[in-house]
């Protein structure tokens, strides 16, 4: 089973890929997160394919995973993608192995385009399909390892990786995943696709205007997925391309 959660889609674009070459059913984490379901997973083989938030899969897929039942021993295999780095988060992949008696199978990193509009800069269509094209390979690999029941490789941290894991990342969410600085202009049609797309249903949609709450995971669904690109994140976001992949 490949179980994948996204922000703007290019976890489920892998995890497609992924499906698609192993005969594997796809599960949406988004969905489930959405409708609070936790229901039992029934499968020997569980392939996570998710983004990667401050060096660290999201923590709310950690706690989806955490309080979702699953079948005895499984096989998981963590593949992330990313905008440059993973950091050291095999560490803490491997520790939520244990705590679900999984069996680690691997992590691996997938440069995907960037899609954090509220801090970085997002590529155009144009630099967004190079990356994709540069991925590939990486995702066909990760593929074949998946395919054969082997171990993905890993790669060796360094003390910077583990800086940005373990410092960086609990510093992010204390500080930084806050959707107050959303908000939307004139642009707003009202059309509440972000209200549908959020996974911890935080917007709501009111006056004809989408309004956020205090719930928030810095996924970047609801911003990017605009049709009007009405929403900007402050002024962080503002003059930057929005960034997904279908």
């Amino acid at each position: 089973m490949v179980l994948y959660f996204t922000g703007t889609g290019n976890s489920r674009y892998i995890a497609r890929k992924i499906a698609k070459a192993t005969g594997d059913g796809l599960i949406d984490l988004n969905e489930r997160i959405k409708n609070g379901d936790t229901g039992f997973i029934d499968n020997q083989r569980l392939v996570f394919v998710v983004p990667t938030y401050a060096w660290r899969i999201p923590r709310i897929v950690d706690r989806w995973i955490r309080d979702t039942a699953f079948k005895a021993s499984a096989k998981a295999w963590f593949i992330m993608d990313c905008g440059g780095s993973i950091g050291s988060a095999a560490k803490y992949n491997k520790r939520l192995c244990r705590r679900k008696g999984f069996v680690y199978m691997g992590t691996c990193g997938i440069t995907m385009p960037e899609n954090y509009v509220a801090m970085f800069s997002v590529p155009d269509d144009a630099e967004a399909k190079a990356i994709i094209a540069a991925a590939e390979p990486h995702i066909s690999s990760a593929i074949d390892t998946i395919a054969s029941d082997q171990m993905l490789p890993e790669k060796r941290n360094t003390l910077n990786d583990a800086i940005e894991s373990d410092i960086v990342n609990p510093i992010f969410y204390a500080f930084y995943v806050k959707a107050d600085d959303f908000c939307a202009n004139e642009w707003c049609i009202g059309c509440g696709l972000c209200a549908r797309l959020c996974p911890l249903n935080n917007i709501a949609v009111k006056d004809g205007k989408p309004t956020w709450g205090r719930e928030c995971t810095h996924c970047m669904a609801c911003i990017c997925h605009c049709p009007t690109e009405a929403i900007e994140y402050g002024t962080n976001s503002q003059g930057k391309p929005r960034y997904h992949i279908d």
